[in-house]
Formats: C-alpha cells, sequence, structure tokens
C-alpha cells in the first residue's frame, strides 16, 4: 500500500504538470466575457465560470474576486472594444457614428448595457471614451453642459439597447402582446391606438421590417436626442452672444 507522500507524488501536482493551462486572470476574464456573448452577462454562475477554465470557485476569487468584481472586469472589456470615429468629425456627426458602434459592441454581450446605464464602466475603462466624447461638446460650445450632454446619449443608448436585450429574452410575450395591438387598427374611435396598431399589423405581416424594428426605434431615439442637443446649443449660443461685451 503507497504511502502518501508516494501517493501524492504519482499525480500531477500543478495544471502544468498535468498538461492544463495556467489560470490567470485574463483568462477568467476571456471566459466570463464569452460566457457573457453566449448567455448573456446576468445568467451565468462562479461555479459555471470556474468550470470554462477547468478549476475551482475558490481560483476565480483568488485572481479576480467574487462575481461582480468578475462582472466589472468584464464590462471593461467590452468597452475596451468600442472604437472612436475621428475627432474632425462634427459633433453631431461623431456621435451619430460612435452611438451606431455602442449597440453593435453591446448587443454582443446581453445584460451589459442594463449594467452600464446603472452604474458605467470602471473609471479606468471610461476614461478614453468619456474625455473624447466630452471634448467634442465641449469643442462645439456646450460649456459646462458637455457633461450632461454626454451622460443624457449614453445613457438614452444604453436604455434602448437594454430594452432590446430583455425583450428578445420573453419574445413570446411581445409576440402575444404585438398581435393584442395590431387589433387595435380598425378602430376609428381609437385614432391613437389606431395609427399604433397599424403600425403594428405592418411588422407582423413584413418579418424583414420587424426584424429591423430595434435597430429603427434605437436610432430613432438616438437622432432626436440629437435633435434636442442641437437645439439646446443654438440656445446656449445665442445666450452666449448677449453676454458679450
Amino acid at each position: 500500500m503507497p504511502t502518501f507522500s508516494e501517493d501524492a507524488g504519482s499525480r500531477p501536482r500543478s495544471r502544468a504538470a498535468s498538461g492544463r493551462p495556467a489560470v490567470t486572470k485574463d483568462r477568467i476574464v476571456d471566459a466570463a466575457l464569452e460566457l457573457s456573448a453566449e448567455a448573456g452577462l446576468e445568467n451565468w454562475t462562479l461555479r459555471q465560470l470556474a468550470a470554462a477554465i477547468d478549476a475551482y470557485p475558490a481560483v476565480v476569487y483568488h485572481h479576480v474576486g467574487d462575481r461582480d468584481t468578475v462582472v466589472v472586469a468584464v464590462l471593461d472589456r467590452v468597452v475596451g472594444q468600442l472604437t472612436l470615429p475621428v475627432e474632425t468629425l462634427p459633433w453631431r456627426a461623431w456621435f451619430e457614428e460612435f452611438l451606431a458602434t455602442v449597440r453593435s459592441v453591446l448587443r454582443r454581450y446581453p445584460g451589459s448595457a442594463r449594467r452600464l446605464a446603472l452604474f458605467g464602466p470602471s473609471v479606468a475603462a471610461a476614461v478614453p471614451t468619456m474625455n473624447t466624447g466630452i471634448g467634442r461638446l465641449l469643442a462645439a460650445g456646450f460649456g459646462t453642459e458637455a457633461p450632461f450632454a454626454y451622460n443624457l446619449l449614453l445613457a438614452t443608448a444604453c436604455q434602448f439597447i437594454a430594452m432590446e436585450d430583455d425583450r428578445e429574452s420573453a419574445m413570446a410575450l411581445q409576440l402575444d402582446r404585438t398581435e393584442g395591438y395590431a387589433a387595435y387598427r380598425t378602430r376609428t374611435d381609437l385614432p391613437g391606438m389606431a395609427a399604433l396598431g397599424e403600425s403594428v399589423a405592418a411588422l407582423v405581416a413584413d418579418p424583414d421590417l420587424a426584424a429591423g424594428y430595434y435597430g429603427r426605434l434605437y436610432g430613432y431615439a438616438v437622432e432626436r436626442c440629437l435633435d434636442g442637443l442641437e437645439h439646446r446649443l443654438t440656445r446656449l449660443t445665442a445666450l452666449e452672444s448677449l453676454t458679450e461685451p
């Protein structure tokens, strides 16, 4: 019968000895990012994450921390995928391009938009986008309102993306309600509901139109926010001219 030392010596003493890759913080976050793309940011556990890297949950705690800490690291990776338009673009064109990128990136990781809308990324991850975005608004003439304008645009974008994530996960309920709204299209006594019913009925009748609905809704929300800010900028410019000596 082998002694304890002999038995221990007969088994690999390390991951390297058994041919398994070392566990690192980057590898853990890589796996969490992949799980978030597959199942959504809120739909995996630390145990599942540990299994994905062939380790114990305690190893995740040791290298990164608890689940919330891992989520912050994932969000920072997601934000790091955002590409910034060239700074020579006019401020409105810059945000139109940037916010289109925001939707493209966040939709790859369902749930990330909701967390970003609520808490934002870490300061380190936020600096490149916030500095450039707010800088574009400062250059345009928004002055002290530039941070508010930036937060309005990003919060609106994240909220509409989060809504798209949530509704996609409850598609059966959405279809049921869609049919209910479409039934109002002939109600001349309720013109508002009739207009909505006509719009919804068109979506039901055309799968291609329906497939692009949330993209169009997102674009509409972004453009109307930009319209409002453009109007506000005109007002700020007028007020500034009145105060000039």
